[in-house]
């Protein structure tokens, strides 16, 4: 499993590049970068490739 920490900027498995605003047991709650815009969305742990900083 990945280990990411709240705030890290991850790689989500639809090739989106997100910041980990909120971390649960089973989710996450992020801020996805839309170009330039941001849409926060909750999603499962395992959509999570990588974690980038």
């Amino acid at each position: 499993m990945i280990d990411v920490k709240l705030y890290d900027n991850v790689l989500l498995r639809d090739g989106s590049k997100a910041s980990v605003i909120e971390v649960f047991d089973d989710s996450y709650i992020v801020d996805i970068d839309v170009g330039g815009d941001y849409d926060t969305r909750t999603i499962n742990k395992t959509d999570v490739v990588k974690v980038l900083s």
